[in-house]
């Protein structure tokens, strides 16, 4: 078997630039009277609380086979804001972008979770992508090939200075976006913590790749959850700090505002 693989022989290398597929957002779904800038919030909890306290106004319900998938408003200091939750993984998020992107929104800051692949960084230690190593195959389809992809300088910026008012301890990084959560291999970790990656996850270089093709600004912010840089895995109960996804949340909201 040949060891050198092109477009001719690779189909996710076979990038078309054309600026319109046959099926596109925009067809659709017709924009709506929303904010223009979003949080795209990982956190369900976190906003079922949001909603019960009334925070949060359900303004549209989209949809996929899995069901509904609401877009929220809400208002901070005298702001609107819109909020979603994307999914779970580099498709549905990236179609999720897509559709809250043609209703009318085009600044983007996201929270969420992530694994370490160093152990030394703490539970709830908050890292912010600047690049995302393209490891999985949504984004393919909406840039050239190759290895990274840059999260937007300004979002970054804003998530920065938002950290840094806050006096909140923070690592700026490139993580690793992965559609296989179950072939993180000991040899890839390697690779990956080797070319400077501190976190792992499954949407962020789709989104940021999404991002650039349809010019809208898009950030992130990730939490160190489970640890895959050990010899062996440790959930370290990562999804059960609520109050670190609260606070993301909020934080992940005033920086979206400062952009």
């Amino acid at each position: 078997m040949s060891s050198s693989y092109d477009s001719e022989s690779v189909p996710i290398l076979e990038f078309d630039p054309a600026p319109e597929a046959l099926l596109e957002p925009k067809k659709l779904i017709k924009p709506l009277d929303i904010p223009e800038r979003a949080v795209v919030c990982f956190f369900q909890e976190v906003m079922e609380h949001l909603v019960q306290q009334e925070t949060l106004r359900t303004v549209r319900h989209l949809r996929s086979e899995m069901g509904t998938h609401p877009v929220y408003e809400m208002a901070m200091d005298g702001k609107r804001l819109a909020v979603f939750h994307p999914g779970v993984g580099a498709p549905l998020a990236a179609a999720m972008l897509e559709e809250v992107i043609a209703l009318g929104c085009n600044t983007f800051i996201a929270c969420g979770g992530a694994g370490v692949l160093d152990s030394s960084i703490a539970v709830g230690h908050i890292l912010v992508p600047a690049s995302a190593v393209r490891d999985e195959g949504t984004s393919y389809h909406y840039l050239p090939p190759d290895r990274e992809v840059a999260a937007s300088a300004d979002g970054v910026a804003a998530i920065e200075r938002t950290l840094r008012a806050h006096e909140v301890d923070y690592l700026v990084t490139k993580t690793w976006t992965t559609d296989a959560i179950y072939r993180e291999t000991p040899e890839k970790i390697r690779r990956r913590r080797a070319e400077g990656c501190l976190a792992v996850e499954m949407e962020s270089a789709a989104f940021f790749a999404v991002a650039q093709f349809r010019g809208v600004r898009f950030a992130q912010m990730l939490y160190g959850g489970d640890d895959v840089g050990a010899d062996e895995w440790n959930s370290r109960h990562w999804n059960s700090h609520t109050s670190v996804r609260e606070k993301l949340f909020w934080l992940a909201a005033e920086a979206c505002l400062a952009l």
